[in-house]
Order: C-alpha cells, then structure tokens, then sequence
C-alpha cells in the first residue's frame, strides 16, 4: 500500500505517508493563503524521510487524500458569495427568524447566558435575497398550489439583477415531493443557461438534506451554497498541485460523516470538520485492532481540543442536526466536540473570578504563540509548557520552528502576571492546571451525558500537544491510564488514510416496532423494507458513478430507535437488513434493549412505553486497505530506560520549585522501553511529558502507554 493522508489544521499542516513497509509523518505550518505551500512543506519533509522527491513519490501512490480545514475558516471569515433563496410563498422569514434561537446556536453555555450581549451571527443570505414563489405541496406530498412558472422567472430575474452569485432553492415538503423543485432548475437553465459566461450555480434543498425541518434544511443548503466556490477553487488548486507533480488520479475528500469520496461526489457542507473526524475513524480502527473496547478519542492540536467517542462494535454516535459555526444544519455528521483549548489557545484574565480563562480564541499559526517570535504578543497554552520547561526552543518540531522563552515571558508578564498577583512561573502552572481540567471536565461531560463512566473508557491522547498534557488530564479526569497512539502528533492525516469510500444516507421514519396503546407489534415489512432498499440504491449510484465495483460495495443499516416519547434516542446497528418475520421485529427490539441498558444501566429500559424507530439510516461503503495497528499491551516485562541525552529544570502542578527532569530522544519509543517520571520525550514530531508520579511505557509502532504509579 503507497498513500498519502493530509489533515489541514488551522495550525499546522500534517501529512502521513504509508509506503509499502513504511509509515512516515511529515509536519508544518498551514498556509490559510494558499494551502497548496503548507502541504507542499509538509510532503517534502515526509519525502525526506523517505529519500524521495515529492514527484517520485506522488507518481507511485495509490491515492492521496485531504481533510481540510478550508470551509470552516471560509465561514469564520465570512468569505463566500452573495447567494440568493427561493422559498414557498409565506416563509419568507423562516432563516431569518431562525427558529428564535440564532442569538445563542454556536456560542458557549457562558456566552448563551450573556443575554444582553446576545447577537445574532452575520447572515449567509441578506433578507433583500429572499424572495418567495407561489407554490404549496403538503405534508403528504400532493400539490396543493402548483408553480406558477411566471412568478419563478421573474423571482429568479430579481435575484440575479440584485447580485447573487449562487441560488437556493427550499420549498416547503420538497423532500416528499421534489417536483417543483425540480422544475425551478429547469426554469433556471432555460432562463440562465450553464455555457452562459457568469453562470452561477443553483442548489435544491432535498438534493443537500433528505429529512424534514425546514430552518435546517435551509441553512444546511445555504452553507452548502456559500462554501461552493471557494472550496471548488481552493480544492481545485490542490488537486491542480498534485497534478504539477505527477499525481493523475482522482484526488480524494474526507467527509465529517466517517468516509471520504472523489472531490466530484463531495459537497462543500460534507468537509466541515473533517480533520477532527478523520482522527475518531482511526481511533475506530485502532480500538478493534488493538482490542482497546471503548475508547474516548481526544485530538489537541495547535487550535482546539476535539473529543470522540467509539463504543466497543463500532459504533458511532451522530449529530444529526449539528450546528455548524452558528447554523443548525441537517446532515449526518460524525459527533464531534470541540474545546477552544489548543496549544495556540489564548490565556486571558478572567475579572469575575479573578482567574484564568483559556480560548476559545487562538493565535493559530499566524502569527502563532508569542514564543514563536513572529508577533504574537498574547500569552498561550504553548507559552506557559515552554516556560514550565517542557518544550526544548531549540528542538521544537523538529527544529523547524524556533522558539523564543523572552517572548513567552513578557507576553505572560504584560497580559497576567500583575492581575493574578503571581510571578511567571506560577501563571503559567495556573495555565496548565486549567487547561487540563478543562479538557478532563470536557471529557467527563461528554461521556456522562450519554450514559457512560470515563472508567470504562480507554482514552487516546493525540495531536501535537496530546502526548504533552495526557498525564494532567487523567490526573484531573481521575482515571489511572491514557494511550498516546502510533502516529500520534499526525493521528487525525493517519485516520485519514484508514477511511472507506463511503456514502450515507439516511430518511426519517415512523416505525412503532411496539404499539402500548394496542399492545401490537409491527407487521408492514414491506414499507420497512422498500425504505431500505431505496437508501441501498442510493449509496450504490454514488459509489458506482466513482468507478466502484458493485460486487465489493457493503452496506450496513443503522437505526434511530427510542422508548415512547422519550427524546433520547440510541443508535442500533443491526445485522438485520430486512424484516421477514416477528422474530425479526422481536430481535431489533433485543438489540435496543441491550444497547440501551449499557448506557443507562440495566433496568432503566421501559419497552412497555412503546418501542419506535424514527430514523433509517444506511452506510454504503467500499473497504479499502488501511495502515496495520499492532495490539497494544502494557508489558509486565519492560525495558530499562535508555541514557538521558540531557537533564532540566521543569515546573509541575501540585510541586513546589523546580525538579530536575531526565530528557530523553527517540529511543525512548522503542517497544516495552519504561520510564518513571518526571521525564520528558522529545521526538521529531512531539514532546511526550510524563509527569511526576506517572510511569511512561512504549508499545509497538510508537504509541505509549501513561500509567499512575
């Protein structure tokens, strides 16, 4: 297997590259200007290792595959075009309004209680470019008020004359019914046709969202309208790159759904997140693998700290009405969520409490943290480590980027220092202890809400600054082992590589598998069966149009099923794919009851409320080769520790005054190779800190075990 994986993060730009035997991970700084320098940088530092050219290796590879960044930062920066919304005539302000809860989507639990500083995002369509269009089609799907095609030209005529640069189509009940959606595209083109120079595109709302819900349907096809250009272009000069330097097959896309598929069959809004989700499709396959059971996947990079979760058998957890920067949106998207807690994160005094606060804002890689020295002049989480002593300045990222402690320090003085009443040491121990706990906080939230002890979890420190906090986190979780994975600062562009070709899709549904009401159960297969099917077929013509064989095309069935009314709702995947018999039913009803009784605790099931599925839900997918995982075992056998290459003085929460620390190289990764802290690992790709009280342990292919004493 040759194939190169590349997560574009908002600080830096990591490539891993599987070449034959060989797994290699490259590194540096994302360039927001042109993404294309920032992979070249990181491609060429791989080829190094490899001692290839960039174009040797880019001719040979089976694929190259990207999860990008791109689209999140267009809509934080708001750069998009002016797009223009057709909708039924009396919903003119449904994206307006936004469902009365636009002023706190997107924003933090603090944030959403500061009321009287609440504001509503910068709209994606200005009211001036919305127009309404007499039609009606109801619940069921009947036309109740057929298009009037004159009113749809002239709506159409305003939009363009008024400036819009992109069109979305949302009528009420189109996903039922997509008739008159249909005929506004083929209006659209009589009218406007594609040949014509300034064409601009047009998007339907049932094509972007198949479920109903009118607001998010609409947001959903608006961001999808809104990304279109800038990722067809900004995804276009990558693929164009990898063309300059040898690379003629069709360049891949990962999507935040859990698969990936060629940059033609992608849509805008499927990119968002990307990265972050790439890293639980690994931290997937390495738990079944490496026969970890349940993981919790935490990724901090040089931006934010994103946590996962992968229950033992794979499954997944959705969002599926997830928002996105500050729009509630419909697509299935793999449950992310995020912490402004990345090593670029900004510490800021925090008045009321008279404390420090951590992010969300980040000084990301331009200009980066102070001690970066390229004008950075706010104190960050990267600041206060090189401070405390875990980072080496002259060995940080390999060497790549400098790192100046004056700069840190006058940063740390001017914007805390004198409002904590601390020295600079002690700000940055504040700093560090608060990040911590904020990420374990972050983590223990995450699993309880959904039923789950962190105890019964395995969690998988990765990204840049993973290895660097993982035994603070566990201290503040309360938990007495943390895995740092193989590949662990480039985990998210390895997960990258492991995903299939893969497409979902997905139909709501109103199945009662168990009736309280008429103590009956569910018998029409057919309209269960014919509602898979045609979800089947779905995934299949997406997969075939990109070249797939349809003999190797899989397909796996997941339901959305709850107790009565209740809103929880658990994911089952199900072995079942078609109801022939009550056993069937019967089965699906044993497989919910189990599942739930995991998260909830057996007892908590109440199937005499009524048991209903509300969601169908069919991944159509390809296996491809992945990168091989060993088992990763703590040895009862380990190895002595090599020769420290140096010794430090570090500053560790909990300790008074400096303790001198052992520093050690790469040999340290080497299998079953056990070190007792305080120590420091210094590799070319991360910094591993094993704090005082914590036993370092290598295991194969890299990865490391954390364990209490």
């Amino acid at each position: 297997m040759k194939r190169v994986s590349v997560d574009i993060g908002g600080t830096f730009t990591d490539c891993f590259v599987a070449w034959g035997d060989q797994c290699v991970e490259g590194k540096s700084l994302t360039t927001h200007h042109n993404l294309a320098v920032g992979f070249n940088d990181s491609l060429a530092d791989a080829c190094r290792q490899l001692e290839l050219t960039p174009t040797q290796l880019l001719s040979e590879v089976d694929s190259v595959r990207y999860a990008t960044t791109l689209g999140t930062n267009a809509l934080i920066e708001r750069k998009g075009p002016r797009v223009g919304l057709l909708v039924t005539t009396g919903f003119k302000h449904t994206v307006p309004l936004s469902r009365a809860r636009g002023y706190g989507e997107g924003l933090s639990e603090h944030e959403q209680m500061d009321i009287p500083n609440a504001a509503r995002p910068e709209p994606l369509v200005a009211i001036p470019l919305i127009r309404e269009v007499r039609e009606r089609i109801d619940y069921a799907g009947h036309v109740f008020w057929t298009l009037d095609e004159d009113d749809v030209r002239l709506r159409i005529r305003e939009l363009v004359d008024a400036g819009a640069q992109a069109l979305v189509v949302m009528f009420t009940n189109s996903v039922v019914n997509p008739v008159h959606e249909l005929r506004v595209r083929e209006i659209f083109l009589e009218e406007y046709p594609a040949h014509m120079l300034g064409a601009i595109p047009m998007l339907l709302s049932h094509q972007v969202v198949g479920r109903k819900g009118e607001y998010s349907r609409a947001t959903s096809s608006i961001i999808d309208a809104f990304l279109h250009q800038i990722m067809y272009h900004g995804l276009g000069t990558l693929e164009l790159n990898l063309r300059q330097q040898g690379y003629a097959k069709p360049m891949l896309v990962n999507h935040n759904s859990g698969g990936m598929a060629q940059l033609n069959s992608t849509d805008a809004l499927q990119t968002v997140h990307s990265g972050p989700v790439s890293g639980i499709a690994a931290s997937e396959y390495l738990a079944a693998a490496a026969e970890l059971g349940n993981v919790v996947a935490t990724d901090m990079g040089g931006t934010s700290f994103d946590i996962g979760i992968v229950v033992q058998g794979g499954q997944k957890f959705y969002d599926f009405n997830p928002v996105i920067d500050r729009w509630l949106v419909s697509v299935p998207m793999v449950h992310l969520v995020a912490l402004g807690a990345g090593g670029g994160s900004i510490a800021r005094y925090e008045r009321m409490y008279k404390t420090v606060e951590i992010g969300p804002q980040s000084a990301g890689s331009d200009p980066g943290p102070a001690c970066y020295d390229r004008g950075g002049q706010h104190p960050t989480v990267t600041d206060a480590d090189l401070l405390l002593g875990y980072l080496d300045p002259k060995n940080y990222a390999n060497g790549r980027i400098p790192l100046n402690p004056r700069r840190a320090r006058q940063a740390m003085q001017d914007d805390l220092c004198d409002e904590l009443d601390l020295d600079v040491i002690e700000t940055a121990k504040l700093i560090k202890k608060q990040v911590d706990a904020s990420m374990a906080n972050g983590i223990a939230t995450e699993l309880r809400t959904r039923g789950y002890e962190p105890k019964d979890f395995t969690v998988l420190a990765y990204g840049g600054n993973g290895p660097l906090h993982a035994c603070g986190i566990a201290s503040a979780l309360g938990i007495t082992r943390v895995l740092a994975p193989p590949y662990s600062s480039t985990f998210s562009a390895c997960g990258a590589g492991t995903v299939n070709q893969m497409h979902i899709h997905e139909m709501n549904t109103w199945t009662v598998l168990f009736n309280p009401n008429t103590k009956s159960f569910f018998m029409d297969f057919d309209a269960f069966n014919q509602g898979v099917e045609e979800l089947e077929r779905r995934g299949r013509e997406d997969l075939e149009r990109q070249g797939m064989d349809p003999s190797q095309i899989r397909y796996r069935l997941e339901l959305d099923m709850r107790y009565g009314n209740q809103r929880v709702q658990t994911a089952v995947v199900t072995p079942i794919s078609r109801l022939k018999t009550q056993r069937d039913v019967l089965t699906l009803m044993e497989l919910f009851h189990e599942s739930y009784g995991s998260r909830f605790g057996e007892g908590s099931q109440s199937p005499e409320t009524g048991v209903r599925i509300n969601t169908l839900r069919v991944c159509a997918y390809v296996e491809q080769p992945s990168v091989q995982f060993a088992k990763l075992t703590v040895s009862d056998n380990p190895l002595p520790p090599p020769e420290p290459v140096g010794y430090r003085e570090c500053h560790f929460v909990g300790h008074e005054g400096p303790l001198r620390t052992a520093v050690y190289d790469d040999r340290a990764r080497a299998g079953r190779t056990q070190i007792e802290g305080p120590a420091v690992i210094t590799t070319r790709a991360t910094t591993y800190l094993v704090e005082p009280g914590w036993i370092y342990q290598a295991t194969a292919q890299g990865g490391a075990w954390f364990l209490r004493k």
